[in-house]
Parts: structure tokens; sequence; C-alpha cells
């Protein structure tokens, strides 16, 4: 994975222009932005977040304002706006895992990092969020972590720890 800083310009590899290629062509003429999400997926992939300068460049590519691609990413959770760690804890934060201690689970993370929501650890290793349903509302508490998108269910504040513990021992 790259680093890039924010206003860092960025220019796109030979071989990340050829899968660009390739999501186009399943569209019709006239029709590429069709291609963006898949597109900033694979940008965030070669980056590990979607700059603004990298968004800037996928407009280019697209033939498409910019700002289309800013509404685009700054909906979807699923892209992200500015660097995070390694390991991305994301915390259900809706009314059933409320209910069961999710803001519970949040303060906590956010005390034993040492870093707010968004922020990430001087290691880098840790970056937290909430989000919105992960779809195990009979599980919750429940968070998610990135890159491979494991689930864990019905959180402490002991079992965050011992997660938080095993991910710095990898």
């Amino acid at each position: 994975m790259l680093k890039v800083e924010e206003t860092q310009p960025v220019e796109f590899s030979s071989a990340l222009l050829e899968k660009f290629d390739e999501i186009v062509k399943r569209y019709p003429e006239g029709k590429q932005k069709s291609a963006l999400l898949p597109i900033l997926h694979l940008v965030q992939a070669e980056y590990g977040w979607t700059s603004v300068p990298a968004m800037d460049k996928v407009a280019e590519y697209l033939a498409i304002e910019p700002i289309e691609v800013y509404e685009v990413a700054s909906f979807y959770t699923m892209y992200f706006l500015q660097p995070k760690g390694k390991y991305v804890l994301e915390v259900c934060r809706t009314g059933p895992c409320c209910l069961v201690g999710a803001e519970k689970i949040m303060n906590h993370i956010e005390t034993r990092l040492g870093v707010k929501e968004g922020e990430v650890t001087a290691d880098g290793l840790f970056s937290w969020r909430g989000v919105e349903c992960l779809a195990a509302c009979g599980f919750g508490p429940v968070l998610q972590i990135g890159p491979e998108y494991t689930f864990y269910e019905n959180l402490t504040e002991e079992s965050v720890n011992k997660l938080i513990d095993d991910l710095r021992k990898k």
C-alpha cells in the first residue's frame, strides 16, 4: 500500500489504470460514472484511503466533476476520507446495539486506545469509528475489524481489551 498525504499529487499506475479500464467497459458508452464505486475501492486498496487528490484524479479519469466523486465517497462509510490505522474497529451505533451498550464500548475503545473517533494511534495500528447497522442486532454490541471485516459480537470491555491485545501481538 502506498502512503499518500492529503496534499500530495496522485498519479495512478498503468496497472491501476488498466483495472479502471476493465471496470468502465462493463457499462454502456457514456455511462462511465457507473464505475465510480468499484474504482474508489481500487483507489482505497492502493493508497489506504481516498484523499482529495486521489478523488480529483478519479473525476478526471471518469470525465465527471470532482464534487460527484466527493458526494459518493462521503456518503458511504466504506470509504475512508482520512488516513486510518492498520486495524479499524467499526462499532455498530444504531438503536439495538446502543440499547445493549454500544456507546459504553465506544467510550471504552476511545479511552483504551487514547484516540478520538477517526484518529489513528501513534503506532499506526488502530483507528475506530461508529458505523451504521452491521446486521447483527441480536448479538450486540457488535464491531467489525477491517480489512478482513471479521465480526465480534456480545462485546464487553474485557472482550474488547483482549481483542486489542491480540491485535497488538500480530
